[in-house]
């Protein structure tokens, strides 16, 4: 029996369009003891982005950004996140989405990236799917100072840093954000293996 086979929408409630769509839906799960099973959840739909990280192999170095974001601070936390560069894909493939986001943020030209993988980041809640990238840089490739887009509330800092000492962030709880994790978890395994 195929997964939808196994679900009955019942009804949905858009409950605001304002930036993003949050919907609540009602439907009916078939259970694997084979009893159907009411339920009710709420989805959040943001639309799919990406996210890149920039690493300069002979330097030992990744290139991040340093932002606001309003719903980390209203959860506690007191501080700017240091992420990858990353963007909603606006109708644009991945690829091309990420390679016009890392020049606006990072003030680095790269002319290809690499797709990693795809995840869910929230799938209990959020419909959002980011496709992950990686791209070699190098000093010559940096053509302006970054910072993202004033119109678009963008204040970003741009900070080339050491591979080994962002990668220990992690666990010194410098790094919050997943996405930026799991990017150097991957270059961890892949790209700067000792």
């Amino acid at each position: 029996m195929s997964l939808s086979e196994r679900i009955r929408i019942q009804n949905t409630k858009i409950i605001s369009d304002d930036v993003y769509v949050l919907k609540q839906t009602r439907f009916e799960f078939l259970r694997s003891d084979g009893h159907w099973q009411s339920q009710r959840r709420e989805t959040y739909e943001k639309g799919d982005g990406a996210a890149i990280l920039l690493y300069n192999l002979d330097a030992g170095t990744i290139v991040l950004v340093r932002q606001f974001r309003y719903p980390a601070y209203v959860h506690g936390y007191k501080d700017l996140l240091l992420e990858a560069p990353a963007r909603m894909l606006d109708s644009e493939s991945p690829e091309t989405r990420i390679l016009k986001e890392v020049k606006e943020e990072t003030g680095f030209r790269v002319k290809n990236a690499t797709k990693i993988f795809e995840a869910f980041m929230s799938p209990g809640a959020l419909t959002e799917k980011i496709y992950f990238f990686i791209a070699e840089y190098s000093a010559m490739d940096r053509f302006s100072q970054g910072g993202g887009l004033q119109s678009e509330g963008e204040d970003l800092e741009v900070l080339e840093l050491c591979f080994d000492a962002a990668f220990a962030m992690i666990a010194g709880g410098g790094i919050h954000d997943a996405k930026t994790i799991m990017l150097l978890q991957y270059a961890a395994f892949n790209i700067f293996r000792k």
